[in-house]
């Protein structure tokens, strides 16, 4: 689930192995490439983790993010 704080949805997504979470990264940044928003994340071997806001409307959580926030779910859930 994810979790808003400090003005960002945050979550966290761990995998079997690096290969599984690059994988889903690839993919990820295909949605987010065609959305037009481009989330703060970072790797660490099978742990991506997210921080979503848009900079644009002041750096708050608005409905832009919570709609990549749920195609990010529906791309988590078709790896699994």
């Amino acid at each position: 689930m994810w979790k808003e704080e400090d003005n960002k949805l945050k979550k966290d997504f761990t995998f079997k192995d690096f290969k599984e979470a690059f994988s889903f990264m690839e993919e990820v940044a295909e949605t987010v490439d065609e959305m037009d928003h481009h989330p703060f994340w970072t790797n660490m071997y099978n742990k991506v983790t997210f921080e979503l806001n848009t900079h644009d409307a002041g750096d708050i959580v608005t409905d832009k993010d919570k709609k990549l926030a749920a195609a990010i779910d529906a791309i988590f859930e078709k790896k699994k």
